[in-house]
């Protein structure tokens, strides 16, 4: 005899919502309710619903879930769940962006799997496994620990015993990291990375030893072709994702030429792999980001200075896309496709922290591609 299926609750995945005779209807019902539909989820599909509390900044509540719940129960009659709908949830950086709460064509992606006779399957959701003394008795500089990866990069070495010294533009998301690690070692600065006055004080705080360095800090751009991008775009985005990077890098090596070594990983992006992840601002940023990796490993490589990269797919962060081109958006959007499933910042974590910890020791030079497969597409 068959078992039953388990009962929907909170736990159970986006997925297994959607294709549950009761819980499908009732959350696309909700989402209908918002102006969405269930294409906005694809991406975050095999998260448990539960995360869209926090993954949609309070557009999803606590209370939606209970009420979806509660409807299935009953069969899945009644009101709706709420006003409030579970689109979104953040944007990923580089090509991951558009892929998240976007208007990708999820049709053509689900027949060309189907075509190719690949089976989306059920997999277990990863869990973190914190090494507790990984980085003890070491100081890291992480750009960007305000909100998203930066964010769970600078969290995941301070619970792994390092010293933190958290830096974002923004002395608030500061604060609230602040609060969330109270027993860790954690000295924060506010600073933009551009600025060569404020790179000296996120030195300065750092103190005489600076073991490593997470270049995370950075911004999209508008999707723009060469073609229609402005000279401020242009700018901006290089002037951060860039300059920001070259220059927190060329201030932290003194110190580890000093101590006889130390690890440096940028955030790189699908944009650096390949032409069609984003607008030619992002794209020609994140190959320069790339270059500079490979060309400060092999300098400083002998010098016991390791230098990698992290190139994610798409991730859920508070980075922003806009699509300020018709071409671009088309453009984009087609290439989003076979887009893998959005992952959670510390997945993109734990690829950093591998980099930067002693568990990376015969890794130099490298753009790690932490994309779900994206880039083998």
């Amino acid at each position: 005899m068959a078992s039953s299926p388990s009962p929907l609750s909170g736990d159970s995945s986006i997925s297994t919502w959607l294709d549950d005779p009761i819980g499908g209807p009732v959350l696309r019902e909700l989402l209908a309710q918002s102006g969405q539909s269930a294409d906005a989820l694809r991406p975050v599909r095999r998260l448990a619903l539960k995360r869209l509390v926090k993954l949609s900044k309070g557009q999803f509540t606590q209370e939606i879930i209970d009420g979806l719940v509660a409807r299935v129960e009953a069969g899945g009659v009644g009101e709706g769940g709420g006003e409030s709908g579970a689109g979104g949830g953040g944007e990923g950086e580089g090509a991951g962006a558009a892929g998240v709460g976007g208007d990708a064509d999820v049709s053509d992606a689900e027949t060309a799997e189907t075509e190719l006779g690949a089976v989306a399957v059920e997999r277990p959701e990863w869990v973190e496994r914190i090494d507790s003394g990984r980085f003890a008795g070491r100081t890291v500089i992480v750009t960007g620990a305000g909100s998203g990866i930066g964010r769970a990069t600078a969290s995941r070495v301070a619970r792994e015993g390092g010293r933190v010294v958290a830096v974002d533009i923004s002395a608030e998301r500061l604060d609230e990291f602040v609060a969330e690690h109270p027993d860790a070692e954690v000295v924060t600065v506010v600073a933009d990375i551009t600025d060569d006055a404020r790179v000296a004080s996120i030195v300065a705080a750092a103190g005489e030893r600076i073991d490593g360095l997470a270049n995370i800090a950075g911004i999209m751009d508008d999707m723009t072709p060469v073609g229609e991008v402005t000279d401020a775009v242009w700018s901006r985005v290089f002037a951060i994702n860039v300059d920001g990077t070259m220059k927190l890098m060329r201030a932290v090596i003194p110190a580890m030429l000093a101590q006889g070594g130390g690890s440096i990983v940028n955030t790189a992006s699908e944009a650096a792999l390949r032409g069609s992840a984003a607008g030619v601002a992002y794209t020609a940023s994140k190959h320069a980001v790339a270059g500079l990796t490979k060309s400060t490993a092999f300098m400083y490589g002998p010098s016991g200075i390791r230098v990698n990269a992290v190139a994610p797919g798409p991730t859920i962060t508070n980075i922003e896309a806009t699509f300020a081109s018709p071409l671009g958006a088309q453009r984009v959007r087609q290439a989003m496709t076979l887009l893998p499933d959005a992952v959670e910042a510390d997945a993109l974590a734990a690829s950093i922290t591998f980099l930067l910890s002693d568990d990376g020791v015969n890794v130099n030079g490298v753009i790690l591609p932490s994309d779900g497969g994206w880039s083998v597409a």
